[in-house]
């Protein structure tokens, strides 16, 4: 049984930034975003240059935003880019 796609809409709602770029010129972005007409969520994920595609990416409730911040403001609580980025993803 064959599926039909079903389109995909999607308002960015509000741009908080841009997390990195790739030599692509891909954007990975925290943005607000409304996902087929619903109430807008954050959301973290890359972006094409003309906004137009995605890559997969996560989305966050008010409540889990608050969490997530809780979690890294505990794993790194100097707010200096120098001392965030000379800590390695293994926490070593």
């Amino acid at each position: 049984m064959a599926q039909e796609k079903t389109e995909l809409r999607f308002s960015i709602v509000r741009h908080f930034g841009v997390i990195a770029r790739d030599q692509g010129g891909w954007t990975k972005e925290l943005n607000l975003v409304s996902w087929n007409g619903r109430d807008a969520k954050y959301d973290i994920r890359s972006w094409a240059p003309d906004k137009k595609k995605m890559r997969r990416g996560i989305t966050l409730s008010g409540v889990e935003c608050e969490s997530l911040r809780t979690l890294l403001n505990t794993r790194f609580p100097q707010s200096t880019p120098s001392a965030a980025s000379s800590v390695s993803p293994s926490g070593n």
